[in-house]
């Protein structure tokens, strides 16, 4: 079938993660440019400007305007970064998924590790200690399939987790903006009654992205409703959670504890190490830190880079663009 030659540029080290191997995926003819997060190199401003196709996670006033761009393509789900009044009126904004069976594993894992204590137990044993020996009193473990599972949130990643929570055995509560009817889940609420799902549930997972009407809705009031014994795990965007309201309610051993995968603060080009948030939560035992690497497995690079290159496909031929988040103005 007939095709446009596009000029196609990915832009930032962010996107350099999907760049390897990207033309065997598309057709010959167009032009692929790796571009710097600065774009301040002889010659990037105008190829950013004159590009057809941007690969990129942000764009913002103090950067140039992609203005031949006919399509802006995020290579992750978060677009928070892209200012999209930015956009020429003839651009197309896509996202890309592809890591929902990646977290769906490190939630299922990070949930496990609270009731199959295998790295304890091999500890103890090695230093002679028997701590779960079978019949001796207090060695009784807990067991995940007993437990409730809450999703606040139902896209991508929330439906992928209740897949792998039944298979488990465990029952599942959703809090939604719209109504969900959905064979994995026993119970479902509103968001407008975030408090009251929280109660319910053994386990919350947060897996929303960030908006203006996502920004702190798990606040202190919504934390204080879950049970004491609870935990809280965030996979999405970490201002969902309430900052302050989060660490003291560790802090306070007010919940059971937390997995923190999304945070407050993050690496930049200048200041490649840094601490996750303003508050100490390192000091805290009831929590579990981990770097934003839920998603992040050679299969979820692969299936990103075959929705970039899905999606190049159909623009080169004048067919409908996946995953679209903003259509063409006008």
């Amino acid at each position: 079938m007939p095709h446009t030659a596009l000029k196609i540029v990915f832009h930032g080290q962010n996107a350099a993660n999907f760049r390897q191997g990207f033309e065997a995926l598309i057709a010959p003819g167009h032009q692929v440019l790796d571009l710097s997060d600065a774009l301040n190199l002889p010659g990037e401003r105008e190829q950013f400007e004159t590009a057809d196709v941007v690969i990129g996670v942000q764009l913002n006033e103090s950067m140039p305007r992609p203005l031949q761009a006919r399509l802006f393509h995020a290579p992750a789900a978060g677009t928070d970064a892209i200012n999209t009044t930015l956009l020429p009126a003839q651009c197309t904004l896509a996202n890309c998924f592809g890591h929902e069976n990646a977290i769906a594993e490190y939630i299922m894992a990070a949930l496990l590790m609270r009731h199959v204590p295998l790295a304890q137990a091999d500890e103890d044993l090695r230093q002679q200690r028997w701590t779960f020996f079978a019949g001796r009193p207090g060695a009784l473990r807990t067991e995940l399939g007993e437990q409730t599972l809450g999703l606040v949130g139902f896209g991508h990643i929330a439906q992928t987790v209740a897949e792998r929570a039944k298979a488990m055995g465990m029952r599942v509560h959703v809090a939604n903006r719209s109504p969900v009817a959905h064979p994995l889940v026993d119970r479902s609420w509103a968001l407008d009654a975030l408090d009251d799902f929280m109660g319910t549930c053994d386990a919350v997972v947060v897996s929303l992205p960030l908006t203006d009407n996502t920004q702190g809705l798990v606040d202190a009031s919504t934390i204080a409703a879950m049970r004491p014994d609870a935990v809280l795990l965030n996979v999405g965007r970490g201002a969902v959670i309430d900052e302050k309201a989060l660490y003291e309610a560790l802090r306070h051993r007010r919940i059971g504890g937390a997995v923190i995968d999304t945070w407050y603060r993050y690496p930049t080009p200048t200041q490649p190490e840094c601490a996750p948030s303003q508050f100490d939560f390192a000091s805290l035992d009831n929590v579990l830190m981990t770097p934003h690497m839920s998603g992040w497995t050679s299969g979820t690079v692969r299936r990103r880079q075959e929705t970039l290159a899905e999606n190049v496909g159909r623009l080169s031929r004048g067919e409908t663009l996946i995953n679209v988040l903003r259509a063409p103005l006008g």
